[in-house]
């Protein structure tokens, strides 16, 4: 809803600005050329150098002369104002009925800016009054034919004093709020994915910022620069779209749904901009009359690239540029009319300033949900991948027979265990119990090793491991280590008697525990407790061998009690 009310503002903002610049607005009637080295003052006052009929400025010259005729009853003009772009610098001439002129000159570099939304430079008028009847205005090596063409001459820049006035200025704000609340959900989407196409639709999302800011007069609330300060940014800006647009759909594309050669182009092309709008920017009179004309063809290339990757995706099914199509088509028709009517010479040039922004619009709505979109499911596969991984990981490390943990998990976890405190390593071995699978079966075997690793109750201080066949660990911790070992050995043969009946003799186990000694890797700490269970065995079976202190029954039961509950 809040999309398309801002449409709707966006229209009213067009059709706002349009009659607002012809109600009181004053267009140019003639048009002359002259050399730099001419006097301004000549050049206006030879009738023959004029041309009226003809509307089709031309740059070739070094100095172009725009003549505005004012008409008893007009509003009597301020300012002279234009678009921005690179010049040298503006003089002024205000002709009285009888004759006389006054005169002002206004380097480029201290043209100021105007109010004007669209990108406009302003030069104060010369003592204009009642008796002017002409405004001659002399431009020092023009550099693109849109200044020219969108000249005019005002009462006042715009004011912003009323909320008619403010009413440009509140929808471009808004709009470039919206890009810069999302910059934020890209920084969050980040933090979670760190895929390198959120970066690039970041710079495509601040570029867009930083072009609308510049474009508007958001700059002159906030900053007010040069005019031309503002015009070779709007430049660079303009190279920095281009490439970041470009790059954002070599990295958001899905893999394998664009033509190799298609992908493989896109980061050429985002180079390319750079260089073009960089070279541009710093040298804008080395080709002046073709330049602004050639450095609008150039990009040519640059987007029938993009529009052919734009085909090629979406005939390979991609979802990504489902999005990207869609929120794309406003600035690529912006791009075209850009291109074609500044190529063309008998077009007027057209920046489509109000598809511009709509086009911001668009961009702004539909990449970002195609990124969200994009998001979620790459996050979702992530974690499928992820989870997939750990359940392989523990099926890795567990005891398909007796659900406990087996040898490669204790490896792996022993460091982090002797960190927490487990210094205690119980090696139990079951006595005899090859006579129990020869004698009753292996499913009763089985049954057996069962009921013996439901005796390694978990506890704080206790964690049970099967290394193979009828051997386990245990590793504990704490004063009374060797005790909770004890315990669980000595409650094997009630909990076997239990649960696997008619077993013609009690089923016991041997043990022996040892404790790590300073930074011991797990393999020296079992080697140690395995001899001490060999000894047990040696001695007769069904004890342990250990020179652990142990603790109190009362000591241990108490840990064990606040465990469970």
């Amino acid at each position: 809803m809040e999309v398309f009310l801002l449409l709707l503002m966006l229209t009213h903002l067009g059709v706002g600005s349009t009659h607002a610049a012809d109600s009181s607005n004053i267009r140019n009637s003639c048009w002359a050329s002259g050399r730099i080295s001419e006097n301004v003052i000549t050049i206006a006052s030879a009738a023959e150098r004029w041309f009226c009929d003809d509307r089709k400025f031309s740059i070739d010259s070094e100095r172009v002369l725009l003549r505005f005729d004012l008409r008893p009853g007009d509003d009597l003009p301020r300012y002279f104002l234009s678009r921005r772009s690179a010049l040298k610098a503006v003089h002024l001439l205000a002709i009285d009925q009888d004759g006389a002129v006054r005169q002002a000159s206004v380097s480029a570099a201290a043209l100021p800016s105007s109010m004007a939304a669209g990108g406009y430079f302003k030069a104060p008028l010369p003592g204009v009054t009642d008796a002017t009847r002409q405004i001659v205005v002399a431009i020092d090596l023009p550099s693109h034919r849109m200044t020219l063409e969108r000249a005019y001459l005002a009462p006042e820049d715009v004011a912003g004093n009323s909320i008619e006035d403010m009413q440009p200025l509140m929808i471009v704000a808004g709009l470039a709020g919206m890009l810069a609340m999302l910059l934020i959900f890209n920084g969050a989407f980040y933090r979670i994915l760190r895929e390198p196409f959120i970066l690039w639709h970041s710079a495509l999302t601040l570029s867009l910022l930083m072009t609308i800011v510049t474009s508007s007069s958001l700059s002159v609330v906030f900053f007010d620069p040069p005019a031309m300060t503002l015009s070779w940014m709007t430049t660079l800006l303009f190279g920095m779209t281009v490439a970041s647009g470009a790059m954002f759909t070599y990295s958001f594309i899905e893999p394998g749904l664009m033509h190799p050669a298609l992908r493989r182009l896109l980061p050429y092309c985002a180079a390319s901009a750079l260089f073009l709008s960089a070279f541009h920017a710093a040298f804008p009179f080395v080709a002046r009359p073709i330049q602004s004309t050639a450095y609008t063809a150039s990009f040519a290339p640059i987007l029938i690239i993009f529009i052919l990757s734009m085909i090629d995706a979406l005939r390979r099914g991609s979802r990504a540029a489902k999005f990207q199509a869609v929120g794309y088509t406003p600035m690529v028709a912006v791009g075209l009319i850009r291109l074609v009517t500044g190529v063309v010479p008998w077009f007027e040039s057209i920046d489509a300033t109000l598809a511009f922004y709509t086009g911001c619009l668009f961009e702004a709505l539909f990449t970002t949900l195609g990124v969200a979109d994009r998001f979620v499911t790459m996050k979702r596969e992530r974690d499928r991948a992820r989870i997939e991984a750990d359940l392989l990981e523990r099926l890795s490390e567990t005891d398909p027979l007796t659900g406990l943990l087996n040898r490669r998990a204790i490896e792996g976890q022993f460091g982090q265990l002797r960190a927490e405190g487990f210094a205690t390593l119980a090696v139990i071995d079951l006595d005899h119990f090859k006579s129990i699978n020869d004698v009753s079966g292996h499913v009763v075997g089985d049954a057996v090793l069962k009921a013996v690793a439901s005796a390694f109750q978990p506890g704080p201080d206790v964690r049970a491991y099967r290394l193979g066949g009828e051997e386990f660990v245990l590793l504990t911790r704490g004063n009374g280590s060797a005790t909770l070992a004890e315990r669980r050995r000595q409650a094997i043969p009630a909990i076997v008697a239990n649960v696997v009946p008619g077993l013609k003799r009690p089923v016991t186990a041997s043990m022996g525990v040892a404790d790590a000694l300073g930074d011991e890797d797990f393999e020296k700490l079992y080697e140690r407790a395995d001899k001490l269970l060999y000894e047990a065995k040696s001695a007769g079976r069904n004890r342990t061998r250990s020179a652990l202190k142990a603790a109190t029954d009362q000591e241990i039961f108490a840990r064990e009690q606040a465990f469970a509950d």
